[in-house]
C-alpha cells in the first residue's frame, strides 16, 4: 500500500520532513515504513496498518506546521548549547509522543496541563490517584527527551517504604531485593521501548532505576529525574531528592496522597512540599483526578466510592 501526501509550499515541506528529513527517519524507524520526500511530493510505503499509521503521523505535523505550531528544537552540528527540552504540539493543540509505533497523548484536560507544565517548567509535582497517568506521561516525556539527545541521561526512582529502605529480610542480592518495588517503572519503559533498548540504555547508565535512597550524595547533571510514588517519601527523603538536580536538568515528582504507606508518625514529603514550594515561579503542581483515570472504567467508580467512604468516616470521627 502507498500514500502520497502533496506539498504547497517550501515551508510545508521543511515543517513535514524536519531537520536534516529528521521526521522521515522518525517515522520509517517507528512505524517500518518507506518514505520517498521528494521537493513537493511525500510517498509512504508499506503494509496497509504501517502507511496508515506514519500517515496519520505526518497529517499531525502538516496541519500542526499550518496552524502555525513551531517545531521542536533539534540538536544540530551547527550549535553546542543543549536546547531546551521541548514535546511536539499536535494540530489539537494538544501534545504527542510517538514511541514503538503509537501515539501517546493526553486524554483530558488535566493531563494535557501536566504535559505542557513538562514542557515549561523544570520541576513538576503531579498528585492524583492511581490510574491517571502521572508516571506515565512522565515516562514518555523522559523517553522523547533522551531518545532526541535533550538530556543524557533519564532517572527513575522510588521508596522502597514497605521494606524501611533497608530491604536486608528479602531474599537474594541487592537487584532481586529491589526489584519489587521498581517493576512498576520497568514496565513503564517497556510499554515505550523495545526490551533490547532497555537493555543497552541501562547498561551504558543512560537509564537508571533505583530507590531514592540511591540519590544521596549525587548531582544530577543533564538528566531527566522521575521521582514516583512519592507520597512515601518522608520529609528528609524530599528535601534530599529536591537539592539533587544539577544543570540542565529536569524534575517530575508523582504521588498519591490518599495511598500514604509511612507509619503514622512520619508525615508524607509530599504533602509538606505543597505549602513548602507552593511560591517558587519554576516550579508547578498539576491535581489530577477520578475523571483523569486512564484504566478500566470502574476504576474511576472505584475511587469516586472509596472517596465517599473516607468523607463520611471522618465526618463520623470529628
Amino acid at each position: 500500500m502507498q500514500k502520497l501526501i502533496k506539498l504547497h509550499s517550501n515551508a510545508e515541506a521543511s515543517a513535514l520532513y524536519g531537520s536534516l528529513d529528521k521526521n522521515v527517519r522518525q517515522a520509517e524507524k517507528d512505524y517500518r515504513v518507506k518514505v520517498v520526500a521528494r521537493n513537493d511530493k511525500l510517498k509512504i510505503m508499506g503494509d496497509k496498518k504501517n502507511v496508515e499509521d506514519a500517515m496519520r503521523f505526518f497529517t499531525r505535523i502538516l496541519e500542526g506546521a499550518r496552524k502555525g505550531y513551531r517545531a521542536p528544537v533539534i540538536a544540530g552540528a551547527e550549535t553546542e548549547a543543549k536546547p531546551e527540552v521541548k514535546i511536539e504540539a499536535s494540530a489539537r493543540g494538544g501534545i504527542h509522543f510517538f514511541h514503538r509505533g503509537k501515539v501517546i497523548q493526553a486524554r483530558s484536560e488535566n493531563q494535557l496541563a501536566y504535559l505542557k507544565a513538562m514542557q515549561t517548567k523544570d520541576i513538576v509535582i503531579g498528585i492524583g490517584p492511581a490510574g491517571t497517568g502521572k508516571t506515565y506521561l512522565a515516562m514518555a516525556a523522559a523517553v522523547e527527551a533522551l531518545k532526541k539527545k535533550y538530556v543524557a541521561r533519564i532517572i527513575l526512582t522510588r521508596p522502597a517504604v514497605e521494606a524501611g529502605e533497608n530491604l536486608g529480610f528479602l531474599p537474594g542480592d541487592l537487584a532481586a531485593k529491589v526489584n519489587p518495588y521498581l517493576r512498576p517503572l520497568y514496565d513503564a519503559l517497556y510499554d515505550m521501548l523495545e526490551f533490547d533498548e532497555v537493555a543497552r540504555y541501562t547498561e551504558r547508565g543512560a537509564i537508571e532505576i533505583a530507590p531514592i535512597a540511591y540519590m544521596r550524595g549525587r548531582t544530577l547533571n543533564d538528566s531527566y529525574v522521575i521521582l514516583d510514588e512519592a507520597q512515601n517519601c518522608t520529609h528528609n527523603q524530599m528535601k534530599m531528592f529536591l537539592t539533587r538536580l544539577g544543570q540542565t536538568s529536569k524534575g517530575v515528582i508523582t504521588g498519591d496522597i490518599t495511598q500514604i504507606d509511612l507509619p503514622s508518625a512520619k508525615k508524607s514529603g509530599l504533602i509538606e512540599i505543597r505549602n513548602i514550594l507552593a511560591d517558587i515561579p519554576g516550579i508547578q503542581f498539576i491535581y489530577l483526578n477520578e475523571t483523569d483515570v486512564v484504566r478500566h472504567p470502574l476504576v474511576q467508580e472505584i475511587i469516586k466510592a472509596y472517596d465517599k467512604h473516607e468523607r463520611k468516616k471522618a465526618q463520623e470521627e470529628s
